[in-house]
């Protein structure tokens, strides 16, 4: 079964970023984290396995640590482009290897 994805966009006090970012790193269901301009400071996108997890590592992980002010979360419904996709064509597969044929 496909892991439940959600982008948290996440509002930090500035003064505090590189440690939120510490912290971020350390979290083992963020698949991607960046540092962006704009309305939020950074935008992550976390897998879980459900919804309970999910509640769990945003409610007792991400706005427990020290300078997260606030968290906005879009739950991925469905992707339909990118390294997640099954159906995109465009997709990268893993590297195959190359067989050489023995004469």
């Amino acid at each position: 079964m496909a892991r439940f994805l959600a982008f948290v966009d996440i509002f930090v006090e500035s003064s505090l970023m590189d440690d939120v970012v510490q912290s971020l790193i350390n979290l083992e269901n963020l698949e991607e984290l960046y540092e962006v301009t704009g309305e939020f400071d950074i935008v992550t996108l976390l897998s879980a396995a459900d919804i309970e997890e999910f509640r769990e590592v945003l409610k007792n992980k991400i706005m427990k640590i020290k300078g997260v002010k606030s968290t906005v979360s879009s739950v991925v419904l469905k992707a339909y482009k990118g390294p997640r996709c099954v159906d995109d064509p465009h997709r990268v597969n893993e590297p195959q290897k190359l067989k050489v044929a023995r004469q």
